[in-house]
């Protein structure tokens, strides 16, 4: 199928590169996904007694999945009801089942995976546990789906590692059609900008504790995904981006009619793309080469999570599909920004919803040759065909074209005018490592930051500091020590309020972390997931307090302005000893083996020789 329209020259570029260099390892993928199709693991070929197993609690679908005659779809769940986000599926698979019959076909729970909130354990030591709860629940994912009972497949969940472990344990099962069901995001709360307020004058002891409890409750109030801009959003954009939603599935709200009839929708789809049927849409064939490009290109025009520079690369090895940092740096100076959602802006994803939201981005972008139309996506023959609104007409669910004009310039606005010409992703690099930096949501004039660097190895030493007053000046914040092989590399977003208050102070700010911010990454110039990582071998082990430091989004610097001869002579920092509790030593293999952080961070897909 052609090119909808002319490709930008960059996008072109850098998606030929990720195609050749990726030959051999697609072409194993593929090779792998045909022989499970054809030779590998199937109700056909099970025994009677496997097959007795498989369907001995499953009621009024235990003839159908006897005779064998109608799709099966595996249900891959996150549910669980701590989650706000994932408070809602806990009805669907009684939902799904009652859909999948309408259409003659059957629906089963293959299994259930954790879903870890960030919200929840930021900044608490169990943060040490989120990235690799990703690995956790791809092979979680994998277990599910080993049973050989399915002929398609439903995928469950939302937030941040939950969609990239889901989507990696999947796509070594890429032979069944898979669709992702989302739930939808609460209602907007009390303003981001409100909230962020609070924080602030928390973090300076000026509000108490009740009083920033009151904010964060108004702030995160009901059942649904939370409504700014961060990693489990941008997970939405990007399964919207690759074609593996429903179109216009991401924004709606739980528990309204026109998202029970996305989930209906949705059904009704993945039982006609099976591997049976005349439709036949693999997830491992909807996930190629520039359906990663069109991801990566949501990414930096919506301003997303930074947390998908990791996610990325190791979403795209599960498919035999190779990509790094500089791929993602080029795009962005191809792609403009043209979405403004807290923390990039003021409006949450309701208010982007409402503005015209993802069927508005698609048709803006591919139709300004930034992304890929001609992907195979699971609902039809072009990405186009989901620049479309979903809408209710009486009790039926029927699709609208996406508006021409954004119904809110002040949160969307068209390629022709953005918001800033380039994406919101840089890649810097120099004598400390390479890492990135989300510019989004920073203002230009902050885009350099040269100062003295204060280095730490733990994130609560450096609220002791700010405290105390020891950060009152021109900074630069290192917190070191935080990568995957040595702690598992949390999310440092509790930092976030006492880095912006120096810099509301008028201070020049800026944070370099091997760890990770959070997807809701701010107004705080931050270079994040440095590698090497310090724990290996990495360069921000030689950093010393007093040490001028320049990180520059411009250039693309990330440089420590130390003599040459006195820095070679440096001996390395050793690691702090790793801490138990909370779990934390039951991930020691995956820290020890964990790939870098441009790699994806993860130990099993290494292991796996992926």
């Amino acid at each position: 199928m052609p090119q909808d329209l002319p490709l930008n020259s960059i996008v072109a570029k850098v998606t030929d590169r990720i195609i050749a260099r990726s030959a051999t390892t697609r072409a194993a993928y593929l090779d792998l996904i045909a022989r499970a199709r054809d030779a590998g693991v199937n109700r056909d070929v099970l025994s009677c007694g496997n097959l007795a197993h498989g369907f001995a609690a499953a009621g009024e679908d235990k003839i159908a999945l006897r005779t064998g005659k109608s799709p099966n779809i595996g249900v891959i769940t996150a549910y669980n009801d701590m989650l706000s986000a994932h408070q809602p599926y806990g009805r669907y698979p009684e939902q799904i089942k009652i859909f999948a019959r309408e259409v003659g076909a059957t629906a089963q729970v293959a299994g259930g995976v954790p879903a870890m909130c960030d919200g929840v354990t930021q900044g608490q030591d169990s943060m040490e546990l989120s990235l690799f709860s990703r690995d956790t629940i791809a092979m979680g994912t994998a277990v599910g789906l080993s049973h050989g009972m399915y002929e398609a497949a439903l995928l469950l969940g939302i937030c941040d590692k939950i969609v990239p472990g889901l989507l990696i344990g999947s796509l070594r099962f890429g032979h069944l059609p898979t669709i992702l069901v989302p739930a939808g995001q609460m209602a907007t709360g009390l303003a981001n900008k409100e909230k962020q307020r609070i924080r602030q004058l928390y973090a300076e002891g000026k509000a108490t504790r009740e009083e920033l409890l009151e904010s964060e409750s108004a702030s995160y109030h009901s059942a649904g995904t939370c409504t700014f801009y961060g990693t489990a959003n941008s997970n939405q954009m990007m399964m919207e981006m690759m074609g593996l939603h429903m179109p216009g599935a991401s924004f709606v709200q739980p528990g309204s009619k026109l998202r029970q009839e996305l989930t209906r929708a949705a059904v009704h789809r993945v039982a006609q793309i099976t591997w049976d049927g005349d439709d036949y849409r693999p997830l491992g064939h909807c996930v190629d080469e520039k359906a990663i490009v069109n991801a990566i290109v949501g990414l930096l025009a919506t301003g997303g999570s930074t947390n998908h520079v990791i996610h990325l690369p190791a979403i795209a090895r599960a498919a035999g599909v190779q990509i790094d940092w500089d791929d993602m740096d080029e795009l962005s100076r191809a792609v403009p920004l043209i979405a403004s959602i807290y923390p990039n802006g003021s409006g949450d994803v309701n208010g982007f919803a409402d503005a015209g939201g993802m069927p508005y981005v698609i048709r803006e972008l591919v139709e300004a040759g930034v992304a890929h139309g001609d992907i195979r996506t699971v609902y039809g023959t072009s990405l186009l065909e989901g620049a479309q609104q979903p809408v209710l007409d009486g009790d039926a669910l029927r699709w609208d074209p996406a508006p021409r004009e954004s119904l809110n310039p002040a949160m969307l606005r068209p390629v022709a005018e953005p918001f800033q010409p380039e994406g919101g992703l840089r890649l810097v690099h120099g004598n400390l490592g390479r890492g990135t930096i989300k510019v989004s949501a920073v203002d230009r004039t902050r885009w350099t930051i040269e100062a003295p660097c204060r280095v730490f190895s733990d994130q609560n030493d450096v609220i002791k500091a700010f405290k105390a007053g020891e950060l009152e000046r021109d900074v630069v914040v290192v917190v070191r020590f935080q990568g995957p092989a040595a702690n598992g590399m949390p999310e440092l977003h509790k930092l976030t309020p006492s880095l912006g208050v120096l810099q509301d102070r008028g201070f020049r700010v800026a944070l370099v972390t091997d760890g990770r911010m959070s997807g809701a990454s701010g107004k705080v110039p931050a270079a994040i997931h440095v590698s090497p990582e310090a724990k290996k071998g990495g360069a921000l082990a030689l950093l010393q307090d007093g040490d001028i430091v320049r990180v520059c989004a411009e250039t693309g610097e990330l440089i420590a302005l130390v003599d040459a001869v006195e820095w070679a002579a440096r001996t390395p920092t050793k690691a702090p000893p790793e801490e138990m509790g909370v779990g934390r030593e039951l991930f020691a293999m995956m820290r020890h083996f964990a790939d870098p952080a441009e790699r994806g961070g993860s130990a099993m897909l290494a292991l796996g020789g992926l």
